[in-house]
């Protein structure tokens, strides 16, 4: 149920079981649709994601500034019209964008996620020499409460040179040692060349964004896979557009960048 239904924890034992058969309906459906994985990956990495949204954002007349930090929320009457800049200024209707941007009393935490970033020399041990895996342990079967998160890349989707992987161990925080959280993923890996630990507070908007025009999301959290963080944007849509964004398309069928 924590790998192919990706249920986060164990309170889906004591509820009926038409959610989590759905939520493996998708997995087999997907693995039928994609061959050895009911995962897919961008070539070059999770970069590839906001270069496709450039692109199309262009195209409606968006325009992107990179490289760029906002230095405040613009307000007036307690609404949020643009953001500054330096000695520049954007105006809008809304402001758009994560917990990281915005004054500390429009969000608060939810928890802490450590993420254990290391790189290899050899594909992850015991899984056939795989280029790129996703490894779910169940945190019961670790002592834990929550999961441990393990997903490795390799030279094949173009994110590291030849010979190289780099494996990502994240879970949410338990202990006072962040070490010790993501020991059980660490211990899969096999020799790990370097490794880097960081730990971050995850938060959540206050409010939905109506009242000050501030549409705020979630920070990301421990999972590998995004599904929450798919859920939010979704969220993040209905809540911005105010209707919900209509997910039933035939993907043969879409030509081009739409």
């Amino acid at each position: 149920s924590h790998a192919m239904c990706l249920e986060l924890d164990e309170v889906h034992m004591d509820k009926p079981a038409l959610e989590p058969m759905q939520n493996l309906k998708v997995y087999m459906h997907s693995l039928q649709r994609y061959g050895t994985s009911p995962y897919i990956y961008p070539i070059y990495g999770l970069g590839g994601l906001p270069e496709g949204f450039s692109r199309i954002c262009a195209i409606h007349g968006g325009t992107f500034m990179l490289n760029q930090d906002v230095d405040e929320i613009l307000t007036k009457d307690g609404k949020a019209y643009g953001v500054k800049a330096g000695n520049q200024m954007a105006v809008a209707k809304m402001v758009i964008g994560d917990p990281s941007y915005f004054p500390k009393e429009k969000v608060r935490p939810t928890g802490r996620v450590v993420r254990c970033i290391c790189l290899l020399n050899h594909p992850v041990p015991n899984t056939n020499n795989a280029e790129s895996v996703q490894i779910i342990i169940p945190g019961p079967q670790v002592g834990r409460v929550n999961d441990v998160f393990v997903c490795s890349l390799g030279n094949t989707l173009q994110v590291t040179a030849q010979g190289i992987y780099v494996a990502i161990v994240s879970t949410v925080a338990e202990k006072a040692n962040p070490d010790e959280d993501v020991t059980p993923g660490l211990k899969i890996l096999g020799p790990i060349l370097q490794r880097f630990t960081s730990v971050s507070t995850v938060m959540e908007p206050v409010g939905d964004g109506s009242n000050d025009n501030c549409y705020i999301s979630k920070s990301f959290d421990a999972t590998s896979h995004f599904e929450a963080d798919c859920e939010d944007l979704l969220s993040l849509y209905k809540r911005v557009t105010g209707e919900e964004l209509d997910m039933n398309i035939n993907a043969d069928s879409v030509e081009g960048d739409y």
